[in-house]
């Protein structure tokens, strides 16, 4: 985190103006949301994070904003694993809801960012629908196809119908407002967001409970489901690997986006859309929002992202060897504990120069 500080006041040195990013500054609410109640409308107002809109909708519904705020955490968390093997691995999120030029600016990664956040939003707010704890909603209700002889709907389903209707509406909310961004900009992430909640509803997925004797399955009852964040983050990677990149045009009397190397087709509705053209993120650039792969973990055997050669830029890596203490030859001794022996490993890692 100290290399990350180190970075922004950098950053804030080098520009004159910190690009606004009101779209996702709501991801800043981990710093300071958890310790909130959440039990009274001024509470809304004391959070560094929500646009003027999102604050009116704290504001309506007060008993959305837990969920909220665990779903900055898991975007967070999210984005940092899908992008540890990649020159640009997400550190810059941590910096919410302030942002540098990576994800304030319209590049690929920050359509990646938009659409992750809006699906983990929705995906938030359908479980806690499932778990009770809103009293606005409940499990979803049940599928409206036939269940198979096999098995019958019960059980309680994630409420995916209203955790997209508030998990929208919470995301959208500062791209619907001029003062935002450009045109080109917003229509780019509310493009992005709906892709997002897409992907969610992708990962909408039957599960089961069996019934019957001795765990033999003769009933089953099962429910509609979602998958983890992480399947939805993998998916939203494989979109962000083949983004199209667009431009603004006038198509009769609507601003859309079409993509720039093939003007004659619409954006489609499941794939990520950026406007700016990323850095390649070797080397620290303040102005790109670049933090650079120096110190970054290589893997010396992979031919990946990950590997030496791509992570280190060709500048080559040094190699270090590290001493891991861990608990080896346990034993359970009756009755009733468990001894081990103390055993050393020593590894070997390679950082980047």
């Amino acid at each position: 985190m100290t290399a990350c500080r180190n970075f922004l006041l950098l950053f804030a040195m080098s520009l004159d103006v910190i690009y606004p990013c009101t779209g996702i500054s709501w991801l800043g609410l981990t710093a300071s949301g958890s310790s909130v109640g959440w039990n009274q409308t001024h509470h809304c107002k004391l959070l560094d994070g929500l646009a003027p809109d999102q604050l009116q909708l704290c504001k309506r519904n007060l008993e959305l904003m837990h969920s909220i705020v665990h779903a900055a955490r898991l975007t967070k968390s999210a984005c940092r694993s899908s992008f540890s093997d990649m020159r640009w691995n997400c550190s810059s999120i941590e910096s919410a809801p302030h942002f540098t030029p990576d994800l304030a600016k319209g590049t690929r990664e920050a359509a990646f960012v938009f659409s992750l956040a809006a699906a983990v939003a929705s995906h938030a707010i359908a479980r806690t629908c499932a778990s009770g704890e809103l009293p606005s909603c409940s499990c979803a209700p049940a599928p409206s196809e036939q269940a198979a002889p096999d098995f019958r709907w019960g059980g309680c389903g994630d409420n995916v119908r209203y955790g997209l209707q508030m998990g929208s509406a919470f995301s959208d909310a500062p791209m619907r407002n001029r003062r935002s961004g450009p045109q080109a900009f917003r229509l780019m992430q509310l493009h992005n967001n709906a892709v997002g909640r897409q992907a969610l509803m992708d990962a909408l997925e039957m599960k089961c409970k069996c019934h019957g004797v001795s765990g033999s399955c003769s009933v089953k009852t099962c429910w509609k489901g979602l998958q983890d964040i992480n399947s939805i983050s993998a998916d939203l990677k494989s979109k962000y690997l083949s983004a199209t990149k667009v431009i603004p045009r006038q198509i009769g009397t609507r601003r859309q986006l079409v993509p720039h190397e093939m003007e004659v087709r619409l954006v489609r509705e499941n794939e990520l859309v950026y406007l700016v053209s990323s850095p390649d993120y070797c080397s620290l650039n303040a102005k790109q929002g670049s933090f650079g792969t120096t110190d970054r973990q290589c893997n010396k055997t992979a031919t990946g992202s990950e590997s030496c050669g791509l992570m280190c830029c060709g500048r080559g890596y040094n190699a270090y060897t590290k001493v891991l203490v861990e608990r080896c030859q346990c034993k359970y001794h009756w009755c009733c504990y468990v001894s081990c022996k103390t055993c050393h490993r020593t590894i070997e890692r390679y950082v980047c120069k």
